[in-house]
């Protein structure tokens, strides 16, 4: 005997799916709704103003904390500042000095001292 394909209906119509011209909604995962004109940012949104000493190293204008903490580490991987036997630990200069109060840090102990230097705007 000899087999016969025939298509169904219901495949060929999710055929029409599989060609890309829709995207599956993933699952678990939630799509954050678009947020009005008067949304807050939340606190690592908010734009902080750095103290004199922070400003030296991320310069004076006012960044989230995110956008500090990356101008930060840019600048401690630009002057080598990475301990080479330690990376997690930092090893200060002149103007790290000012913002972390001592010769070297963690790099968890960072963000501490870096709260200390940011202000609201």
């Amino acid at each position: 005997m000899a087999k016969t394909t025939t298509k169904s209906p219901a495949k060929s119509a999710d055929k029409g799916a599989e060609t890309g011209d829709e995207k599956p909604a993933a699952k678990g995962k939630k799509v954050a709704a678009p947020k009005g004109d008067g949304a807050k940012p939340n606190a690592l949104q908010q734009p902080l103003k750095p103290s004199p000493e922070l400003a030296a190293v991320v310069g004076e204008a006012n960044l989230p904390r995110g956008e500090v903490v990356s101008k930060v580490w840019e600048y401690i991987k630009k002057h080598e500042l990475q301990n080479p036997e330690n990376k997690r630990e930092i090893l200060a200069d002149d103007k790290l000095k000012k913002v972390f109060g001592k010769d070297k840090c963690t790099m968890f102990e960072m963000n501490k001292h870096l709260a200390a230097h940011l202000k609201s705007a």
